[in-house]
């Protein structure tokens, strides 16, 4: 039996030597070079169509000309969630030395194929959880949302074809409403994050408007369709199919058995259980 433990206080879920991370926990994390810090997370990036995390968004505070950087999460060594810290395989002549990012264009596919280059990263790590395919992707211009300077600085904002067009940061999916087959259902609350493969496994959904507050875990299997205009997620569930799925207490100690009880209820495929 493998055991989940999940509490936003501390912003993870044991699952043997694997943690379903909380994206919003990390947000301010010190990141800890070889030999010092190199700066803090602010964002990371997802990509739309596989819902795999391609970057950390790593403000370095000034110590470089660009003051923003995007690293890889196959980068990432240890996470000390008691310290808040996140250490990275890199020293900080490396980041200083890497393929530098323009303040005024957007994170191009040429920037980030200089990245994996410069690094030796793998476009591929962590494969595909969902597969080309999953519903939402390529769906209008990318949009980033919440921190607005450092997207303009990033030059993340609306680019036309410029810039990458599914990489998406997790800050705009935050307070997304959602929406069943039959009706609002809530919004984003959260999402969970697997730090092995650093995809994004579950959206947490609260469902305060509708069903006395309870949260609950949906996973892009369920989604349908974005409308990144008008910041929704369309679900391809009922309202009464997500009342009746197995509970989830955020509080709580669950294991695999949980996640496939809630896998197999709206007919999801797994996570090679």
């Amino acid at each position: 039996m493998v055991l989940l433990m999940f509490g936003f206080d501390s912003g993870q879920t044991s699952r043997g030597h694997t943690m379903l991370l909380a994206a919003s926990a990390l947000k301010d994390y010190s990141v800890e070079a070889q030999d010092g810090s190199i700066g803090t997370v602010k964002d990371l990036l997802f990509d739309d169509r596989t819902w795999q995390v391609r970057w950390l968004v790593v403000d370095t505070g000034g110590w470089l000309a660009e003051h923003k950087v995007l690293l890889h999460p196959s980068a990432i060594g240890r996470i000390d969630y008691a310290q808040q810290t996140l250490q990275v395989t890199l020293t900080k002549l490396q980041v200083k030395d890497s393929p530098g990012l323009s303040t005024d264009q957007p994170v191009s596919r040429q920037h980030e194929s200089d990245l994996y280059g410069y690094y030796g990263w793998s476009p591929l790590w962590g494969g595909e959880l969902y597969g080309s395919d999953i519903a939402g992707a390529g769906l209008g211009p990318s949009r980033y949302f919440g921190n607005k300077e450092l997207y303009d600085d990033l030059g993340l904002g609306n680019h036309g074809d410029s810039g990458d067009p599914h990489l998406r940061s997790i800050a705009e999916v935050n307070g997304y409403h959602v929406h069943a087959t039959d009706g609002d259902i809530g919004h984003v609350d959260n999402l969970l994050i697997d730090d092995a493969s650093w995809g994004i496994r579950y959206l947490v959904l609260d469902t305060s408007n509708w069903w006395m507050g309870k949260q609950v875990l949906i996973s892009p299997y369920a989604v349908s369709e974005i409308s990144w205009s008008q910041e929704k997620i369309y679900l391809d569930v009922t309202r009464d199919r997500v009342k009746s799925s197995p509970a989830w207490d955020p509080a709580a100690i669950i294991n695999d058995i949980y996640e496939k009880r809630l896998h197999s209820h709206y007919g999801w495929g797994g996570y090679g259980w």
